[in-house]
Protein backbone atom coordinates (compact mmCIF):
# COMPACT_ATOMS: atom_id res chain seq x y z
CA UNK A 1 0.00 0.00 0.00
CA UNK A 2 1.30 3.48 -0.87
CA UNK A 3 2.10 5.69 2.10
CA UNK A 4 0.10 8.93 1.60
CA UNK A 5 2.64 10.81 3.72
CA UNK A 6 5.47 9.90 1.37
CA UNK A 7 5.89 12.32 -1.55
CA UNK A 8 4.96 10.89 -4.94
CA UNK A 9 7.75 10.08 -7.36
CA UNK A 10 7.97 12.88 -9.93
CA UNK A 11 9.74 12.35 -13.24
CA UNK A 12 10.56 15.61 -14.98
CA UNK A 13 12.92 16.08 -17.89
CA UNK A 14 14.57 19.50 -18.07
CA UNK A 15 16.29 20.31 -21.36
CA UNK A 16 18.67 23.23 -21.04
CA UNK A 17 18.78 23.69 -24.81
CA UNK A 18 15.01 23.72 -25.23
CA UNK A 19 13.60 27.10 -26.35
CA UNK A 20 10.95 27.03 -23.62
CA UNK A 21 12.10 28.45 -20.25
CA UNK A 22 13.01 25.86 -17.62
CA UNK A 23 10.19 27.03 -15.36
CA UNK A 24 7.69 26.51 -18.16
CA UNK A 25 9.01 22.99 -18.81
CA UNK A 26 8.62 22.07 -15.14
CA UNK A 27 5.11 23.53 -14.97
CA UNK A 28 3.96 21.73 -18.15
CA UNK A 29 5.42 18.42 -16.99
CA UNK A 30 3.65 18.61 -13.63
CA UNK A 31 0.45 19.82 -15.28
CA UNK A 32 0.41 16.88 -17.71
CA UNK A 33 1.25 14.36 -14.96
CA UNK A 34 -1.67 15.56 -12.85
CA UNK A 35 -4.16 15.72 -15.73
CA UNK A 36 -3.14 12.29 -17.03
CA UNK A 37 -3.36 10.70 -13.58
CA UNK A 38 0.35 9.90 -13.31
CA UNK A 39 0.29 12.02 -10.18
CA UNK A 40 -2.85 10.67 -8.56
CA UNK A 41 -5.46 12.85 -6.90
CA UNK A 42 -4.66 13.21 -3.21
CA UNK A 43 -0.97 12.39 -3.61
CA UNK A 44 1.71 14.50 -1.97
CA UNK A 45 4.23 16.40 -4.07
CA UNK A 46 7.91 16.83 -3.16
CA UNK A 47 8.75 20.05 -1.34
CA UNK A 48 9.98 22.89 -3.51
CA UNK A 49 13.42 22.52 -1.92
CA UNK A 50 13.61 18.80 -2.64
CA UNK A 51 12.39 19.11 -6.24
CA UNK A 52 14.74 22.04 -6.89
CA UNK A 53 17.68 19.97 -5.66
CA UNK A 54 16.58 17.00 -7.77
CA UNK A 55 16.39 19.08 -10.96
CA UNK A 56 19.30 21.39 -10.25
CA UNK A 57 17.23 24.59 -10.51
CA UNK A 58 16.50 27.53 -8.24
CA UNK A 59 13.96 26.91 -5.51
CA UNK A 60 12.03 29.98 -6.68
CA UNK A 61 11.49 28.35 -10.09
CA UNK A 62 9.66 25.46 -8.42
CA UNK A 63 7.64 27.86 -6.28
CA UNK A 64 6.41 29.73 -9.34
CA UNK A 65 5.37 26.45 -11.01
CA UNK A 66 3.57 25.31 -7.86
CA UNK A 67 1.81 28.69 -7.56
CA UNK A 68 0.52 28.42 -11.13
CA UNK A 69 -0.83 24.92 -10.51
CA UNK A 70 -2.48 26.10 -7.30
CA UNK A 71 -4.13 29.02 -9.13
CA UNK A 72 -5.61 26.49 -11.57
CA UNK A 73 -7.02 24.41 -8.73
CA UNK A 74 -4.78 21.40 -9.42
CA UNK A 75 -2.73 21.44 -6.20
CA UNK A 76 -2.96 23.06 -2.78
CA UNK A 77 -0.55 23.86 0.02
CA UNK A 78 -1.26 22.54 3.51
CA UNK A 79 1.43 24.37 5.47
CA UNK A 80 3.87 22.07 7.23
CA UNK A 81 1.97 19.04 5.86
CA UNK A 82 3.28 19.78 2.37
CA UNK A 83 1.82 20.32 -1.08
CA UNK A 84 -0.84 17.94 -2.40
CA UNK A 85 -2.68 17.18 -5.63
CA UNK A 86 -6.33 18.17 -5.23
CA UNK A 87 -8.69 15.26 -4.68
CA UNK A 88 -11.14 16.73 -7.19
CA UNK A 89 -9.72 18.42 -10.26
CA UNK A 90 -11.51 21.20 -12.18
CA UNK A 91 -12.94 20.14 -15.56
CA UNK A 92 -10.76 20.43 -18.64
CA UNK A 93 -11.72 23.33 -20.93
CA UNK A 94 -13.17 22.15 -24.21
CA UNK A 95 -10.91 22.75 -27.20
CA UNK A 96 -13.97 23.35 -29.37
CA UNK A 97 -15.70 25.68 -26.97
CA UNK A 98 -16.16 29.16 -28.44
CA UNK A 99 -14.15 31.85 -26.68
CA UNK A 100 -16.49 34.64 -25.66
CA UNK A 101 -14.16 36.83 -23.58
CA UNK A 102 -11.70 37.97 -26.24
CA UNK A 103 -12.42 41.69 -25.68
CA UNK A 104 -11.13 41.24 -22.12
CA UNK A 105 -7.74 39.91 -23.20
CA UNK A 106 -6.09 43.32 -23.26
CA UNK A 107 -7.17 44.28 -19.76
CA UNK A 108 -6.16 43.31 -16.25
CA UNK A 109 -5.96 39.58 -15.54
CA UNK A 110 -6.58 37.30 -13.77
CA UNK A 111 -10.18 37.91 -12.72
CA UNK A 112 -11.92 36.71 -9.55
CA UNK A 113 -8.77 35.10 -8.14
CA UNK A 114 -5.80 35.86 -5.95
CA UNK A 115 -3.55 38.60 -7.39
CA UNK A 116 -0.32 37.60 -9.12
CA UNK A 117 3.12 39.14 -8.54
CA UNK A 118 3.55 42.49 -10.36
CA UNK A 119 -0.17 42.73 -11.16
CA UNK A 120 -1.12 46.39 -11.58
CA UNK A 121 -4.10 47.94 -9.81
CA UNK A 122 -4.34 45.47 -6.93
CA UNK A 123 -3.38 46.48 -3.36
CA UNK A 124 -1.55 44.25 -0.87
CA UNK A 125 -3.94 41.32 -0.48
CA UNK A 126 -2.04 39.88 2.51
CA UNK A 127 -2.09 43.16 4.48
CA UNK A 128 -5.81 43.93 4.33
CA UNK A 129 -7.44 44.10 7.83
CA UNK A 130 -9.77 41.20 7.19
CA UNK A 131 -10.91 40.68 10.81
CA UNK A 132 -11.87 44.31 11.27
CA UNK A 133 -13.61 44.36 7.91
CA UNK A 134 -15.44 41.12 8.68
CA UNK A 135 -16.94 42.62 11.85
CA UNK A 136 -18.05 45.77 10.09
CA UNK A 137 -19.44 43.86 7.15
CA UNK A 138 -21.45 41.62 9.50
CA UNK A 139 -22.89 44.65 11.31
CA UNK A 140 -23.74 46.25 7.97
CA UNK A 141 -25.56 43.12 6.80
CA UNK A 142 -27.68 43.12 9.96
CA UNK A 143 -28.37 46.85 9.73
CA UNK A 144 -29.37 46.56 6.09
CA UNK A 145 -31.60 43.54 6.74
CA UNK A 146 -33.47 45.29 9.57
CA UNK A 147 -33.87 48.67 7.89
CA UNK A 148 -36.48 50.12 5.56
CA UNK A 149 -37.42 48.37 2.33
CA UNK A 150 -37.84 51.37 0.01
CA UNK A 151 -35.37 52.13 -2.75
CA UNK A 152 -32.00 53.37 -1.53
CA UNK A 153 -30.69 56.84 -2.37
CA UNK A 154 -29.25 56.54 -5.91
CA UNK A 155 -26.48 58.99 -4.97
CA UNK A 156 -25.27 56.63 -2.23
CA UNK A 157 -25.88 56.35 1.50
CA UNK A 158 -25.87 59.77 3.23
CA UNK A 159 -23.54 58.52 5.95
CA UNK A 160 -20.94 57.33 3.45
CA UNK A 161 -21.14 60.51 1.35
CA UNK A 162 -20.65 62.57 4.50
CA UNK A 163 -17.60 60.53 5.52
CA UNK A 164 -16.09 60.82 2.04
CA UNK A 165 -16.59 64.61 2.04
CA UNK A 166 -14.88 64.93 5.41
CA UNK A 167 -12.00 62.70 4.35
CA UNK A 168 -11.44 64.60 1.09
CA UNK A 169 -11.37 67.94 2.93
CA UNK A 170 -8.41 66.74 5.01
CA UNK A 171 -6.53 64.50 2.59
CA UNK A 172 -7.12 66.18 -0.79
CA UNK A 173 -8.10 69.73 0.28
CA UNK A 174 -11.41 69.40 -1.58
CA UNK A 175 -14.19 71.47 -0.04
CA UNK A 176 -17.53 69.99 -1.09
CA UNK A 177 -20.98 69.27 0.27
CA UNK A 178 -21.99 65.59 0.66
CA UNK A 179 -24.73 66.20 -1.93
CA UNK A 180 -22.00 66.86 -4.51
CA UNK A 181 -20.75 63.30 -4.04
CA UNK A 182 -22.22 60.39 -5.99
CA UNK A 183 -21.20 56.89 -4.99
CA UNK A 184 -20.38 54.56 -7.90
CA UNK A 185 -19.33 50.97 -8.47
CA UNK A 186 -15.79 52.09 -9.29
CA UNK A 187 -13.73 54.18 -11.68
CA UNK A 188 -15.31 52.90 -14.89
CA UNK A 189 -18.81 53.55 -13.59
CA UNK A 190 -17.79 57.04 -12.49
CA UNK A 191 -16.27 57.83 -15.87
CA UNK A 192 -19.33 56.61 -17.77
CA UNK A 193 -21.60 58.59 -15.45
CA UNK A 194 -19.52 61.68 -16.18
CA UNK A 195 -19.46 61.28 -19.96
CA UNK A 196 -23.19 60.56 -20.05
CA UNK A 197 -24.04 63.60 -17.92
CA UNK A 198 -21.83 65.83 -20.11
CA UNK A 199 -23.45 64.43 -23.29
CA UNK A 200 -19.90 64.06 -24.56
CA UNK A 201 -20.55 61.76 -27.53
CA UNK A 202 -19.17 63.24 -30.74
CA UNK A 203 -16.80 65.59 -28.87
CA UNK A 204 -13.00 65.56 -28.55
CA UNK A 205 -11.13 64.46 -25.44
CA UNK A 206 -7.54 64.98 -24.35
CA UNK A 207 -5.89 61.78 -23.17
CA UNK A 208 -2.45 61.47 -21.61
CA UNK A 209 0.17 59.77 -23.80
CA UNK A 210 1.02 57.29 -22.37
CA UNK A 211 -2.21 56.81 -20.46
CA UNK A 212 -4.50 54.22 -18.90
CA UNK A 213 -5.68 51.94 -21.76
CA UNK A 214 -9.03 51.21 -20.15
CA UNK A 215 -9.78 54.91 -19.71
CA UNK A 216 -8.93 55.50 -23.36
CA UNK A 217 -11.25 52.69 -24.41
CA UNK A 218 -14.10 54.11 -22.31
CA UNK A 219 -13.74 57.43 -24.15
CA UNK A 220 -13.82 55.67 -27.51
CA UNK A 221 -16.84 53.51 -26.68
CA UNK A 222 -18.67 56.60 -25.43
CA UNK A 223 -18.26 58.13 -28.88
CA UNK A 224 -15.48 60.64 -28.23
CA UNK A 225 -12.49 61.33 -30.47
CA UNK A 226 -9.34 60.79 -28.43
CA UNK A 227 -6.49 63.28 -28.85
CA UNK A 228 -3.31 61.82 -27.29
CA UNK A 229 -1.31 64.59 -25.55
CA UNK A 230 2.31 63.76 -24.57
CA UNK A 231 3.48 63.63 -20.97
CA UNK A 232 6.95 64.73 -19.85
CA UNK A 233 8.68 65.30 -16.51
CA UNK A 234 6.18 68.06 -15.63
CA UNK A 235 3.12 66.05 -16.59
CA UNK A 236 0.64 66.73 -19.37
CA UNK A 237 1.99 69.14 -22.01
CA UNK A 238 -0.96 71.51 -21.88
CA UNK A 239 0.33 73.89 -24.56
CA UNK A 240 0.49 71.03 -27.05
CA UNK A 241 -3.04 70.03 -26.12
CA UNK A 242 -4.26 73.56 -26.82
CA UNK A 243 -2.43 73.57 -30.14
CA UNK A 244 -3.81 70.21 -31.24
CA UNK A 245 -7.37 70.36 -29.89
CA UNK A 246 -8.26 73.57 -28.07
CA UNK A 247 -11.94 72.82 -28.72
CA UNK A 248 -11.95 69.55 -26.78
CA UNK A 249 -14.82 69.13 -24.33
CA UNK A 250 -12.89 67.12 -21.73
CA UNK A 251 -9.36 66.33 -20.59
CA UNK A 252 -8.93 63.01 -18.79
CA UNK A 253 -5.86 63.35 -16.55
CA UNK A 254 -4.05 61.75 -13.60
CA UNK A 255 -2.35 64.88 -12.19
CA UNK A 256 -1.37 63.59 -8.74
CA UNK A 257 0.58 60.52 -9.88
CA UNK A 258 0.46 60.14 -13.63
CA UNK A 259 -0.38 56.63 -14.79
CA UNK A 260 1.90 54.97 -15.73
CA UNK A 261 4.96 57.28 -15.43
CA UNK A 262 4.29 58.53 -11.90
CA UNK A 263 5.12 62.21 -12.52
CA UNK A 264 3.17 64.99 -10.81
CA UNK A 265 1.62 67.81 -12.83
CA UNK A 266 3.74 70.91 -12.20
CA UNK A 267 2.17 74.07 -10.68
CA UNK A 268 2.47 75.97 -13.97
CA UNK A 269 0.85 73.16 -15.96
CA UNK A 270 -1.95 72.98 -13.37
CA UNK A 271 -2.67 76.67 -13.84
CA UNK A 272 -2.51 76.34 -17.62
CA UNK A 273 -4.86 73.36 -17.63
CA UNK A 274 -7.40 75.02 -15.35
CA UNK A 275 -7.14 78.23 -17.38
CA UNK A 276 -7.83 76.37 -20.64
CA UNK A 277 -10.89 74.68 -19.14
CA UNK A 278 -12.27 78.00 -17.91
CA UNK A 279 -11.63 79.81 -21.20
CA UNK A 280 -13.06 77.05 -23.40
CA UNK A 281 -15.90 76.03 -21.03
CA UNK A 282 -14.31 72.57 -21.06
CA UNK A 283 -14.21 70.00 -18.27
CA UNK A 284 -11.25 68.35 -16.56
CA UNK A 285 -11.90 64.78 -15.44
CA UNK A 286 -9.45 64.16 -12.61
CA UNK A 287 -8.70 60.46 -12.16
CA UNK A 288 -7.41 60.42 -8.58
CA UNK A 289 -6.82 56.67 -8.63
CA UNK A 290 -4.40 56.62 -5.66
CA UNK A 291 -5.75 59.60 -3.72
CA UNK A 292 -3.35 60.46 -0.91
CA UNK A 293 -1.64 57.06 -1.08
CA UNK A 294 1.79 58.33 -2.11
CA UNK A 295 4.89 56.49 -0.94
CA UNK A 296 7.30 59.42 -1.18
CA UNK A 297 6.26 62.53 0.72
CA UNK A 298 2.83 64.07 0.83
CA UNK A 299 0.41 64.02 -2.08
CA UNK A 300 -0.22 67.33 -3.83
CA UNK A 301 -3.70 68.87 -3.44
CA UNK A 302 -6.27 67.67 -5.96
CA UNK A 303 -7.13 69.75 -9.02
CA UNK A 304 -10.66 69.86 -7.60
CA UNK A 305 -9.39 71.99 -4.70
CA UNK A 306 -8.88 75.73 -4.77
CA UNK A 307 -9.20 78.15 -7.67
CA UNK A 308 -10.57 76.65 -10.88
CA UNK A 309 -12.22 73.68 -9.15
CA UNK A 310 -15.58 74.59 -10.70
CA UNK A 311 -14.36 73.06 -14.00
CA UNK A 312 -13.06 69.82 -12.43
CA UNK A 313 -14.94 66.54 -12.03
CA UNK A 314 -13.08 64.43 -9.48
CA UNK A 315 -13.26 60.62 -9.68
CA UNK A 316 -11.99 58.52 -6.78
CA UNK A 317 -12.05 54.84 -5.90
CA UNK A 318 -11.44 52.47 -3.00
CA UNK A 319 -9.99 49.82 -5.33
CA UNK A 320 -6.32 50.75 -4.78
CA UNK A 321 -6.58 51.88 -1.17
CA UNK A 322 -8.75 49.01 0.11
CA UNK A 323 -9.77 46.37 -2.43
CA UNK A 324 -11.19 46.20 -5.98
CA UNK A 325 -13.55 43.49 -4.76
CA UNK A 326 -15.55 46.19 -2.93
CA UNK A 327 -16.68 47.62 -6.27
CA UNK A 328 -16.91 51.09 -4.78
CA UNK A 329 -15.88 54.55 -5.96
CA UNK A 330 -17.23 58.10 -6.03
CA UNK A 331 -17.50 61.24 -8.14
CA UNK A 332 -17.24 64.77 -6.76
CA UNK A 333 -19.42 66.92 -9.02
CA UNK A 334 -19.20 70.73 -9.43
CA UNK A 335 -22.31 72.43 -8.07
CA UNK A 336 -23.45 73.64 -11.50
CA UNK A 337 -23.60 70.01 -12.76
CA UNK A 338 -25.07 68.30 -9.72
CA UNK A 339 -28.64 68.04 -10.99
CA UNK A 340 -27.57 66.43 -14.30
CA UNK A 341 -25.41 63.88 -12.52
CA UNK A 342 -28.07 63.02 -9.95
CA UNK A 343 -30.66 62.46 -12.67
CA UNK A 344 -28.35 60.11 -14.61
CA UNK A 345 -27.51 58.24 -11.38
CA UNK A 346 -31.17 57.89 -10.46
CA UNK A 347 -32.26 56.65 -13.87
CA UNK A 348 -29.25 54.70 -15.19
CA UNK A 349 -26.38 54.28 -12.72
CA UNK A 350 -27.57 54.17 -9.10
CA UNK A 351 -25.12 53.59 -6.26
CA UNK A 352 -24.18 49.92 -5.71
CA UNK A 353 -24.65 47.47 -2.84
CA UNK A 354 -25.94 49.26 0.25
CA UNK A 355 -24.35 46.80 2.68
CA UNK A 356 -20.86 47.54 1.39
CA UNK A 357 -21.55 51.27 1.62
CA UNK A 358 -22.56 50.98 5.28
CA UNK A 359 -19.45 48.96 6.11
CA UNK A 360 -17.10 51.41 4.36
CA UNK A 361 -18.80 54.34 6.11
CA UNK A 362 -18.05 52.75 9.50
CA UNK A 363 -14.50 51.89 8.38
CA UNK A 364 -13.92 55.58 7.61
CA UNK A 365 -15.73 56.93 10.68
CA UNK A 366 -13.76 54.79 13.14
CA UNK A 367 -10.37 55.84 11.73
CA UNK A 368 -9.47 52.42 10.33
CA UNK A 369 -9.05 53.78 6.80
CA UNK A 370 -6.39 56.33 7.75
CA UNK A 371 -4.51 53.78 9.88
CA UNK A 372 -4.63 51.30 7.03
CA UNK A 373 -3.20 53.87 4.59
CA UNK A 374 -0.32 54.72 6.94
CA UNK A 375 0.56 51.04 7.30
CA UNK A 376 0.34 50.50 3.54
CA UNK A 377 2.73 53.37 2.82
CA UNK A 378 5.38 51.84 5.08
CA UNK A 379 4.82 48.35 3.68
CA UNK A 380 4.95 49.48 0.05
CA UNK A 381 8.13 51.45 0.69
CA UNK A 382 9.81 48.28 2.01
CA UNK A 383 8.56 46.15 -0.87
CA UNK A 384 9.66 48.68 -3.47
CA UNK A 385 13.17 48.87 -2.01
CA UNK A 386 13.44 45.07 -2.01
CA UNK A 387 12.18 44.83 -5.59
CA UNK A 388 14.70 47.44 -6.74
CA UNK A 389 17.50 45.42 -5.16
CA UNK A 390 16.44 42.25 -6.99
CA UNK A 391 15.76 43.85 -10.38
CA UNK A 392 18.43 46.54 -10.73
CA UNK A 393 21.05 44.25 -12.28
CA UNK A 394 18.72 43.11 -15.06
CA UNK A 395 17.10 46.49 -15.72
CA UNK A 396 19.62 49.36 -15.81
CA UNK A 397 16.86 52.00 -15.89
CA UNK A 398 13.97 51.67 -13.45
CA UNK A 399 11.56 54.52 -12.78
CA UNK A 400 9.53 54.82 -9.58
CA UNK A 401 5.86 55.23 -10.38
CA UNK A 402 3.09 55.37 -7.80
CA UNK A 403 2.74 51.91 -6.29
CA UNK A 404 5.00 50.36 -8.86
CA UNK A 405 8.07 50.53 -11.04
CA UNK A 406 8.61 51.06 -14.74
CA UNK A 407 11.48 48.81 -15.87
CA UNK A 408 12.69 50.24 -19.16
CA UNK A 409 13.68 48.00 -22.08
CA UNK A 410 15.51 48.73 -25.37
CA UNK A 411 13.33 50.19 -28.13
CA UNK A 412 13.83 46.99 -30.13
CA UNK A 413 12.35 44.81 -27.39
CA UNK A 414 8.90 43.29 -27.81
CA UNK A 415 7.55 43.98 -24.34
CA UNK A 416 4.10 42.57 -25.14
CA UNK A 417 5.65 39.22 -26.10
CA UNK A 418 7.82 39.24 -22.97
CA UNK A 419 4.72 39.88 -20.86
CA UNK A 420 3.14 36.78 -22.41
CA UNK A 421 6.21 34.77 -21.44
CA UNK A 422 6.03 36.13 -17.91
CA UNK A 423 2.34 35.20 -17.67
CA UNK A 424 3.32 31.60 -18.40
CA UNK A 425 5.44 31.71 -15.23
CA UNK A 426 2.59 32.99 -13.08
CA UNK A 427 3.64 36.66 -13.18
CA UNK A 428 1.47 39.59 -14.28
CA UNK A 429 3.50 42.61 -15.44
CA UNK A 430 2.02 45.05 -17.95
CA UNK A 431 3.64 46.08 -21.23
CA UNK A 432 4.43 49.80 -21.27
CA UNK A 433 3.97 50.03 -25.04
CA UNK A 434 0.27 49.12 -24.70
CA UNK A 435 -0.32 52.34 -22.74
CA UNK A 436 0.47 54.38 -25.86
CA UNK A 437 -2.03 55.31 -28.54
CA UNK A 438 0.71 55.81 -31.14
CA UNK A 439 2.58 52.50 -31.39
CA UNK A 440 5.33 54.02 -33.56
CA UNK A 441 6.48 56.28 -30.70
CA UNK A 442 5.77 53.89 -27.85
CA UNK A 443 8.45 53.26 -25.21
CA UNK A 444 9.18 49.66 -24.26
CA UNK A 445 9.24 48.28 -20.76
CA UNK A 446 7.45 46.53 -17.91
CA UNK A 447 4.99 48.20 -15.55
CA UNK A 448 5.50 46.33 -12.28
CA UNK A 449 3.28 46.74 -9.25
CA UNK A 450 5.13 46.10 -5.97
CA UNK A 451 2.06 45.77 -3.77
CA UNK A 452 1.80 41.96 -3.72
CA UNK A 453 5.50 41.11 -3.54
CA UNK A 454 5.54 39.41 -0.15
CA UNK A 455 8.74 38.72 1.75
CA UNK A 456 8.44 34.97 1.10
CA UNK A 457 7.86 35.36 -2.65
CA UNK A 458 9.57 38.53 -3.83
CA UNK A 459 12.90 36.81 -4.53
CA UNK A 460 11.32 34.06 -6.60
CA UNK A 461 9.09 36.49 -8.54
CA UNK A 462 11.98 38.81 -9.41
CA UNK A 463 14.22 35.87 -10.31
CA UNK A 464 11.55 34.49 -12.66
CA UNK A 465 11.16 37.90 -14.34
CA UNK A 466 14.93 38.15 -14.70
CA UNK A 467 14.88 34.68 -16.32
CA UNK A 468 12.36 35.93 -18.90
CA UNK A 469 14.76 38.67 -19.96
CA UNK A 470 17.78 36.35 -19.86
CA UNK A 471 16.03 33.86 -22.13
CA UNK A 472 15.19 36.63 -24.60
CA UNK A 473 18.80 37.83 -24.65
CA UNK A 474 20.06 34.32 -25.39
CA UNK A 475 17.49 33.93 -28.18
Amino acid sequence: MTDPKKPASVSIQVERTHPAPIGEQIYMSLHSSIREGILAAGSRLPSDRALAAQLGVARGTIRVAYDRLADEGLIFGAGSSGTWVCSKLPPMPSEHEEVLDRPLAGFTRPYSSAPLPFQVGVPAHDAFPFKTWERMRARAVRADALSYTTYADPRGEPGLRSQIAGHLAVSRQIQCHPDQIIVTSGYRSGLMLTLTALQASGQKAWMEEPGYPLGRRVLELAGLTVEPIPVDAEGLRVEEGITRASDALVALVTPGQQAPLGVTLSPKRRRDLLGWAETQSAWIIEDDYLGELQIDGRATPALASGEGAQRVIHIGTFSKTMSPSLGLGFVVVPKMLTEQFVEIAAVMLPAPNRTTQLAVAEFLADGHFLRHLRQMKDLYCERRACALTHLSKTFPVILRSGLGLVACLPETANDAMLVSKARELGLAPSALSLWYTDATHAKRGFILSITNLRADSIGAACAALNDVIAAQVKA
